[in-house]
């Protein structure tokens, strides 16, 4: 992917108002903590992550995300008027239907003309639609389009949390802990024709992706039904071996079908081998990287900055080592922000320009990678 005509023209980004310490999430794994002869301190101490945002409960993400994309329109003086294309690209989604783009255009009032959709792929959602609208802008077919995202934790958080004290399961524990890295967050990037932008600054100057799909089940978010697998999950091992004693006396019932409705209940859950995501997303990683150089024909020591996805203190020591760029040309929020998936690094981008660390002139490079494994980075001379 190369790019002659294309600008990120502003950010806007919106802060859940509840803040979050880890310690206090800690305090309430007590009891399992003290189950698994585990010390206090261990989520902080593992992941850098001091604190995160929560949305107020109930809170629509479609709201936080419209908050965020009205910033980013007032920042450049565009008018939802002049957008083209708005894509929504977080993780997290009202409903599976309609595309929750639907509700933040209706909340903008944008262009009637304008595509408004939903994107998906895991942590790498946002920078998917930079690309989408760079590709219509090269094209011809845009001349504007925003690209919003809205990701919320608490509702996941809490989940697992309680799961992790009702069962007093290590192996839970082991593959759900990274659940509570995670925060909330909405940002908006507005993407823009050389001929619209005031300022010709972020030229967006290209990009690789490369995928290992191979590892897909490494980290996954979802809903499971609440037969006998789920409930020991979530209530104990006792709780499953109950509900298959009522399945299997149910007999002649179940064979016809009948199973009261239980295989419909879903609920909420993340696991995440947190161990192999490291070691192949640093692969991967590597490997993009590489691919990225090659394209451009740079050198590593030619990017001024850059912004990764922040995931925790682990991941970006070996990501940052891995690639040889030192940790002084890397901004992160991770410790004050969590793991906001789609939205970490775009926000991570526009603090890091608020707080003068992205000069004009810069070459900064976007290092994202999502579960799936996929990975895309992006060149931009700031």
């Amino acid at each position: 992917m190369k790019y002659n005509r294309v600008h990120l023209e502003s950010f806007g980004y919106e802060l859940p108002p509840v803040v979050v310490s880890t310690a206090e999430l800690e305090s309430r794994l007590a009891p399992i903590y003290k189950a698994l002869k585990m010390a206090p301190g261990q989520l902080e101490l593992l992941t850098g992550i001091n604190e995160r945002r929560w949305w107020e409960p109930n809170y629509p993400i479609s709201l936080g995300a419209a908050a965020a994309a009205k910033k980013a329109l007032a920042a450049a003086d565009v008018s939802a008027d002049e957008i083209d294309v708005l894509i929504y690209a977080g993780v997290c989604r009202e409903q599976f239907e309609p595309a929750t783009a639907c509700a933040v255009a209706h909340e903008l009032k944008i262009n009637p003309n304008a595509a408004v959709f939903d994107l998906s792929n895991a942590c790498l959602g946002v920078l998917n639609g930079i690309v989408e609208v760079a590709n219509k802008i090269e094209l011809g077919q845009a001349k504007a389009g925003l690209v919003v995202s809205a990701e919320t934790a608490r509702e996941i958080n809490e989940n697992m949390i309680d799961q992790m004290v009702r069962t007093n399961s290590v192996e839970l524990f082991r593959e759900s802990v990274a659940t509570l890295t995670g925060g909330s967050g909405a940002v908006a990037v507005l993407v823009v024709s050389e001929e619209l932008s005031r300022e010709k600054r972020r030229k967006l100057l290209g990009g690789v992706t490369q995928n290992a799909p191979q590892h897909n089940g490494l980290c996954r978010w979802g809903l499971q039904s609440i037969l006998p697998a789920a409930a020991g999950r979530v209530f104990g091992p006792g709780a499953a071996a109950l509900m298959q004693r009522g399945v299997e006396g149910a007999g002649a019932l179940m064979q016809k079908g009948v199973d009261f409705g239980m295989r419909h209940v879903m609920i909420p859950f993340m696991e995440t081998h947190a161990g192999e995501v490291l070691k192949y997303g640093v692969e991967l990683g590597l490997r993009t990287w590489q691919s990225f150089l090659t394209k451009f024909g740079w050198r590593g020591d030619h990017f001024d900055k850059v912004i990764c996805h922040q995931v925790g203190a682990g991941h970006r020591e070996a990501v940052l080592k891995a690639i040889g760029v030192p940790p002084e040309k890397d901004f992160s929020t991770f410790e004050y922000l969590g793991n906001i998936g789609t939205v970490s690094l775009p926000i991570t981008a526009a603090i890091a320009e608020e707080r003068e660390f992205l000069q004009p002139g810069d070459r900064v490079g976007f290092l994202g990678i999502g579960s799936g494994l996929n990975c895309l980075m992006l060149g931009l001379e700031w």
